[in-house]
């Protein structure tokens, strides 16, 4: 069963929905988002900027699909990068609701299949802050290791947060 799809315009009004009632759940994980991101026409900008960068070949943005075919999350492969690095970086978040039910897991494991057999990439990367066990389970159930540690990596939660880094790579290219 798939649990992912392309990112698609129509998606604005149950991105933002979703957004909105996973605030405060998803605020610990997250960057500090402007007002806008929670409405549908901040969630069309996102959608916008994100399919140019589909074309352009430097982002893969897909949404995560229920058994129902809801969407209740999204997944991204971003910050492709070509050459010697064939790299790309793996981000992804769930409603609450839709937690432990392998979901998360079952949609990076589509992405891993994106990045190496579509995409053609030799490694995809991921961080965590040290808090998010849920999300490192969800990596190493598909076979990420950690590889680094990255002090004040990213501005989380409105303070700049450390992270652990993960990797998977191909070892078909």
């Amino acid at each position: 069963m798939t649990t992912t799809r392309l990112l698609e315009p129509g998606d604005a009004h149950v991105l933002a929905d979703l957004v909105a009632a996973n605030r405060t759940f998803l605020a610990p994980w997250e960057p500090v988002r402007a007002e806008a991101y929670f409405t549908p026409e901040g969630q069309s900008d996102v959608i916008a900027e994100s399919l140019e960068r589909y074309e352009a070949g430097l982002q893969v943005p897909r949404v995560i699909l229920d058994r129902s075919g809801d969407v209740v999350g999204r997944i991204n492969l971003s910050n492709i990068v070509r050459g010697a690095f064939q790299s790309a970086s793996v981000g992804y978040w769930l409603a609450e609701s839709a937690g432990g039910r392998g979901l998360g897991t079952a949609a990076l494991a589509e992405m891993v299949t994106v990045g190496f057999t579509d995409e053609h990439l030799h490694r995809l990367e991921a961080g965590t802050i040290p808090e998010n066990v849920r999300s490192q389970a969800v990596l190493e159930r598909n076979g990420f290791v950690q590889f680094g540690y990255a002090p004040r990596y990213l501005s989380i939660a409105g303070r700049w947060q450390d992270h652990l880094l993960f990797q998977l790579l191909n070892d078909e290219v």
